[in-house]
């Protein structure tokens, strides 16, 4: 409006001035004497006030301003202000926002997310971070505003919590969302950002608005300036804190592991690599979020945000990352056995849209979950559980049904007991639970029973299972049940009814484990699940448990205890195409004889059925009597898959009381493992080759063999068809590639036929930028 004005005899070539409240060259706010509002006009006072440095005040000797030709042409004759060309100059715009996003930068060092492998800005919350806005001219305090606006999910709202306005303030508070200017240069102004420890997780959309006398600007949205938001267990407000800085390092910074397998006497390991922080991971796992359907309002709980995880890792209500399968046949995908690592997995899933992958099983989905939990910022480990039960009835008990001849009642055993599980424990603060059951908590991924309607497990507070408190939530009773039951024997009647004949108080829950902080050496967590077997706090948390079971009344009885049963194996146990030998001992404590009908069965270990063979043998037992079990090679060669694992089962009938006998032992066949060395100098950014043996243990012929290799900033994963291997034959390959990354850095390779599964082997090394160093972590050297 500054080119019109109105005209009458008392105002001839004059425009009325305004007086704007910001501040001159000398930083004084500009002040005038009062005036009369019948003075001027409304309009004329609007002028003034807009822009005082075209409308003047007037006074009574202000004839210096005239009109000469067209209207709003102005002839300064005495003041020499410049024309300021409202309201362009005035409004106050962003021009750029720096993040200070560097890697290697303050925000991201500080905030402990310089690890992962992207350009974006991955802060955690409850921590304060830097940031710089240029702005079209300096930013003035007392007339100026501006506030950062962050926005998360399809329909961001400030009620929820996912739309966020930032004030500026003067000092910062914490324990908010705030911010205050710490630098001021020319147009650039510097913010310091604290954000609370409870906000929700995910990626923000992030914008400035500006207020200012000329009106407000609100700048435009570039996704290169979004913000990562993670939980953070350095803070202690944030409910993941964990005061241990090395199992910080451990249990959320390290990005590969081991993973356990095999039976509580026969203890495999094999290494996997999470990866949490590779290239494109973080966004796989806020993508995997997304399409869970749930309102980012609720992903500041960690509880609420495991569960949801837990449900989405597996595919089979919801359409997650993995599909299980534990058939054997895997030719519509990859054998379970066959994958090392987390991030090919992820990243099919993401590449197809979502589409499940094929396929997987418990250590496939604990593997995935660790990465996942960890790359958003919660404490996690992958853990494995030996005779693990399912408890398919909510009885807390482990049931095994027999007939009358002390058979089987397949279709009645749908309770198991797995040689080994593997599932994982993530940590937090409980505040939904009593005191004291923060900490551990387990989590599983694999799909075995559902959890309010939905194939997922936990989080089950570790103190809640040890102490038998199944009334706690989440799915406290299955966790109870995996780690502590009681295996019960029931025998069927003539009218149909059972009886409950024999129990073992310490078949399941064995040996739980998971790697040690700061090593790769196994660390024994049993004690953590619960109390050691057979002591009285052990046995007040089971009664404890059962109370709230569906078979409440179902404890042992002291039948057989004359006579006891128990199976063993010689060292570290047969081997893959070797005959199986066992032994059986038998002690009768009594003073008489006793004679014993001695059921035996084999079964090979599926998570969802088995295949048997079954003999019969009348036993007289006097004292102290060992019995040689062999199961030849012919015999299972054709019926094992994946983990090569059986199971025997013992039962029989002490013929002069009529007492039961029962037990069963679980057993694998060990496999070789693949040997990896280097040939020649390892150095990043250089071409490097490293040599792949292996010897068939088995009398026959391995078909279609494929290798599969990968490691973290070695090599990208990639396949190696190989062909066939001949009957005990020995073989090599040599494969060829270029570091990326300097570190610690482990590389992994697999075999994968249908002959032969969980064939693997691993190699440490640490790469140096030049030079030649390499370090063969197995054998401590140094090699130039």
């Amino acid at each position: 409006m500054h080119g019109e004005a109105l005209r009458d005899g008392s105002t001839l070539g004059r425009f009325p001035s305004i007086t704007l409240g910001v501040v001159d060259g000398t930083g004084v706010e500009a002040t005038e004497p009062e005036e009369s509002e019948e003075s001027e006009s409304a309009c004329r006072q609007w002028l003034r006030k807009i822009c005082p440095c075209c409308h003047p005040k007037p006074d009574d000797d202000s004839k210096d301003a005239l009109v000469t030709g067209a209207v709003g042409i102005i002839v300064n004759a005495g003041n020499t202000r410049p024309h300021c060309h409202f309201p362009t100059d005035l409004l106050l715009r962003v021009r750029s926002i720096d993040l200070m996003k560097s890697a290697q930068g303050v925000n991201r060092t500080k905030h402990h997310t310089d690890l992962y492998h992207t350009d974006a800005f991955i802060i955690r919350r409850g921590q304060n971070f830097q940031m710089g806005i240029s702005l079209s001219r300096p930013f003035d305090p007392k007339n100026d505003k501006l506030h950062l606006i962050l926005k998360t999910g399809p329909l961001p709202t400030v009620a929820k919590g996912t739309q966020v306005d930032v004030p500026l303030v003067e000092s910062l508070v914490g324990g908010r969302w705030e911010a205050a200017a710490v630098k001021q240069e020319g147009n650039r102004i510097q913010l310091s950002v604290n954000s609370p420890a409870t906000t929700a997780i995910g990626r923000y959309q992030l914008t400035v608005e500006t207020t200012c006398v000329g009106g407000h600007a609100v700048s435009t949205h570039d996704p290169a300036n979004d913000v990562y938001i993670l939980f953070n267990p350095w803070c202690e407000e944030d409910t993941v804190f964990m005061d241990s800085e090395e199992e910080r390092r451990e249990y959320v910074l390290n990005d590969v592991g081991r993973i356990y397998y095999g039976t509580q006497d026969q203890i495999g390991q094999r290494t996997w690599n999470y990866g949490q922080f590779d290239d494109g991971i973080l966004a796989i796992c806020l993508f995997i979020l997304e399409k869970s359907g749930t309102p980012p309002s609720g992903w500041g709980d960690p509880v609420n945000v495991v569960r949801v995880i837990s449900a989405m890792i597996n595919a089979v209500d919801d359409n997650g990352v993995l599909v299980g399968n534990w058939s054997g046949n895997y030719s519509a995908g990859t054998s379970p056995t066959v994958w090392s690592g987390s991030i090919e997995i992820l990243r099919e899933y993401h590449k197809n849209n979502a589409a499940p992958v094929k396929y997987g099983q418990c250590w496939a989905f604990a593997g995935v979950f660790t990465t996942v939990l960890r790359c958003l910022g919660i404490p996690a480990r992958t853990v494995t559980n030996y005779s693990s039960a399912h408890d398919t009835d909510v009885s807390l008990t482990t049931d095994v049904y027999l007939d009358e001849n002390l058979d089987p009642i397949n279709h009645l055993n749908t309770d198991s007991v797995w040689n080994f599980h593997v599932w994982n424990d993530c940590w937090m603060a409980r505040p939904d639970l009593p005191l004291g059951n923060g900490g551990w908590q387990a989590v599983d991924a694999t799909p075995q029973e559902t959890s309010q309607g939905t194939f997922r497990c936990g989080p089950t507070a570790l103190t809640a299972v040890r102490n038998g408190y199944v009334y706690l939530k989440h799915d406290t009773p299955f966790v109870f049940a995996e780690v502590n039951s009681d295996k019960i024997y029931w025998q069927k009647n003539a009218d149909g009814t059972f009886n409950q004949i024999y129990s073992e108080k310490k078949t399941v829950g064995h040996s739980i484990s998971t790697k040690a902080v700061g090593s790769d050496e196994r660390s024994d967590i049993t004690h953590l699940y619960k109390h050691a077997e057979g002591t009285e706090q052990e046995r007040i948390a089971v009664e404890t448990a059962c109370r709230y079971g569906s078979k409440a009344a179902a404890y042992s009885s002291s039948a057989a205890e004359d006579v006891s049963l128990k199976v063993s194996m010689d060292g570290k146990g047969p081997k893959m195409g070797q005959d199986v030998d066992l032994s059986i001992t038998m002690v009768n404590s009594s003073a008489e004889h006793r004679t014993i009908v001695l059921h035996s069965q084999v079964s090979v270990m599926y998570y969802t059925g088995v295949k048997k063979e079954r003999k019969k043998e009348p036993v007289l037992v006097n004292a102290t009597i060992v019995l040689e079990w062999t199961l030849e090679y012919k015999d299972y060669k054709d019926q094992l898959v994946d983990q090569a694992a059986l199971m025997l089962t013992l039962s029989g009938r002490v013929n002069e009381t009529q007492r039961i006998l029962a037990t069963q032992f679980s057993f694998r066949l060990r496999t070789p493992d693949l040997s990896i060395k280097p040939l020649g100098k390892v150095v990043v950014g250089e071409r490097m080759a490293v040599e792949i043996s292996f010897t068939n243990p088995l009398p026959q012929v391995l078909k279609a063999v494929i290798f599969h290799l990968e490691g973290l900033g070695l090599v990208t994963a990639r396949k190696i068809n190989y062909g066939d291997i001949g009957s005990l034959a020995s073989m090599s390959v040599t494969e060829h590639f270029v570091p990326s990354l300097p570190g610690a850095r482990k590389l992994m390779a697999s075999l994968d036929c249908k002959q032969l599964t969980q064939v693997h082997g691993s190699f440490g090394c640490d790469l140096c930028e030049g030079g030649g160093c390499f370090y063969l972590k197995s054998s401590s050297m140094c090699l130039k």
